[in-house]
This record gives structure tokens, C-alpha cells and sequence, in this order.
């Protein structure tokens, strides 16, 4: 009779990294097209907003100008035109040629490598950025799973690293944290505090951590605003320090924020320096909120404390 693996095996250093290859392809997908989907949504709910002449007539007490009404029915056919989207469908094509994108070409790491960075039909340059968002994933999961070892927490954690992941590419990419994510993310670091699931965060520290993350930058936001009359950081950063809270507790907030302000500060000076940040344009604090909950989850946060001078 063949006995079934350990489970320390599937939990195990090595075979983790490996799923993260794989996890790290689909994070790829998401960060390429979830984007997408949502200004399509943005475009739609345009579109709708053109056609209601109930709701115009409600915001400017008059009628809706000729041709408003049709601009919106236009809007939506030419949305309708492109075709359904999701995470899923359609399959992977060359964006240059449409190359629809075979199974063995899409192999985490070993595709690109086998390609040499091109597509195999048109020749098109792969950027790089794909096998390295894999290699992050990967190395990721394999160091979560030597920190916490085989207990399925950290499975957990792994799915934690992996939302912060995809939400530091789209936030860099477009300055923009998705609520589809975001939202997820918060809620799960509760239920799981709540079932009692992660070491060290009870559910009372996991909701001060929430409510604690969000109203920190709330507060900041609106203190700056008032003072400057302009916007500092968007909503998604306080939702986004909001999960970070309830998944390591309250006393991880500061440490994050320094570590991300810091951070933040001497990336945006290098770039200014470099002359790679456009005069207007603003480094998004979501990837260096990400990252200092990344280093709090990795080193721990009592080690951090200690190291601060605040325990």
C-alpha cells in the first residue's frame, strides 16, 4: 500500500517556492488586466451616467443637452465591441501579433528562458518584468514556508504575500489600489484573527489594527488636505494599511509607516534625481506600505520592537 506524502513535504521550503512560480504567473495576469477590467467597469458606469436624463436632470436642474443621451448608447456598443474580459478568458496572446500563447511557452521562468525573451511567432520583445514577478513569488513562499514552517498558516501567509505582491505592481503601475483586492485582504485578516488562525494576533488586536491603519492615513490625508487644498495619498492606501493592521495587529502600524515613509522618500529622490518622476507625478505609497508588511511578516514583529527601542 502506497502511503500518502507528508504533510511537511507539501508545506516544505522547496515545493512552496515552486508553487509560487506558478502562483506568480497568474499574479501576472492579474496585474496585467484587472486594471483593465476596472476602467472598463469606469467607462460603463459612464456610459450608463450619459443615458439616465433623471440623474441630469437631478445634478443640474435641467434638461440633458440633444445627443448626450446617444454619446452613452455609443459608448456602450463600442464597449460591448471588445469583448468579454476576466482573469481567465480570453487564454494569453502576444499583444503585437495575437500569438495565442501555447502551454510550454507559458511555463513560469522556463518559458520566457526558452523563448529568449521573445514571442516565438513575431519576434516581439517579453519584458523581463514577467519571469522576475515568478522568481519574487517563488522565493516569497519558500521564505515564508522556512519562517513559519510546515503548519498550514502558513498557506495563509503565502496568499497574504501574494495579494501584497499584485497590489504593489498595479499601485506602481497605475497608482491605483483595486477595492477587489484591497477589501478581500481586510476581511480575511479578521475572519482569520477571529477563527484564531494567526500566531500572535488575537481578534481585539486584529480590529484595532484595522481600525488603527485606516484612520491613521484618513487622519493624514484630511490634515493635508485642509492645510494644502490637495490630495496627498488616495483611499486605497488607507484600506490597504487597514488589512495590513488586521492581519499583524495593531502594534505592526507605525513600524510599517516609518519603514514605508522612509522608504518612500528616498525612492522618490533617487528618481527626481535621475530625472525618471515627471514634474506633477507622485511615487504611490502603496508598494512601500506592502513592503514594510512584507518585512514585519518575515522578521517578526517582536524582533522589530526591540530593535526600535519599544519594548
Amino acid at each position: 500500500m502506497i502511503e500518502a506524502p507528508p504533510l511537511e513535504l507539501f508545506l516544505s521550503p522547496w515545493f512552496l517556492a515552486l508553487i509560487g512560480l506558478a502562483i506568480g504567473s497568474f499574479l501576472n495576469v492579474v496585474v496585467h488586466r484587472l486594471p483593465t477590467m476596472m476602467e472598463r467597469q469606469w467607462w460603463g458606469d459612464v456610459a450608463s451616467q450619459l443615458r439616465d436624463r433623471d440623474s441630469f436632470r437631478r445634478t443640474f436642474a435641467a434638461e440633458a443637452p440633444p445627443g448626450l443621451q446617444q454619446a452613452g448608447s455609443a459608448l456602450q456598443r463600442t464597449l460591448n465591441a471588445l469583448g468579454a474580459l476576466s482573469l481567465l478568458r480570453p487564454g494569453s496572446r502576444c499583444p503585437s501579433c495575437q500569438h495565442r500563447i501555447r502551454w510550454h511557452e507559458n511555463l513560469p521562468v522556463l518559458g520566457w528562458l526558452r523563448l529568449r525573451g521573445r514571442c516565438s511567432a513575431c519576434g516581439t520583445r517579453i519584458s523581463p518584468r514577467y519571469p522576475l514577478v515568478e522568481l519574487a513569488t517563488g522565493l516569497l513562499f519558500g521564505a515564508l514556508a522556512w519562517r513559519f514552517g510546515a503548519q498550514p498558516v502558513t498557506l495563509l501567509y503565502c496568499a497574504f504575500a501574494a495579494a501584497l505582491l499584485a497590489l504593489t505592481l498595479i499601485d506602481w503601475d497605475t497608482t491605483v489600489l483595486p477595492d477587489a483586492i484591497t477589501l478581500p485582504l481586510l476581511w480575511a485578516g479578521l475572519v482569520a484573527a477571529a477563527l484564531g488562525w494567526l500566531p500572535g494576533v488575537p481578534l481585539k488586536a486584529a480590529l484595532w489594527g484595522a481600525v488603527a491603519g485606516y484612520l491613521s492615513l484618513w487622519s493624514v490625508y484630511w490634515v493635508f488636505k485642509l492645510a494644502t487644498g490637495k490630495e496627498g495619498m488616495g483611499f486605497g492606501d488607507f484600506k490597504l494599511l487597514a488589512a495590513l493592521g488586521a492581519w499583524l495587529s495593531w502594534q505592526a502600524i507605525l513600524p510599517i509607516v516609518l519603514m514605508a515613509s522612509v522608504l518612500g522618500a528616498i525612492v522618490g529622490l533617487l528618481m527626481k534625481l535621475q530625472g525618471s518622476l515627471r514634474e506633477g507625478r507622485f511615487v504611490p505609497f502603496g508598494p512601500f506600505l506592502a513592503g514594510g508588511g512584507i518585512v514585519v511578516l518575515l522578521v517578526g514583529l517582536q524582533p522589530i520592537l526591540e530593535w526600535m527601542g519599544w519594548v
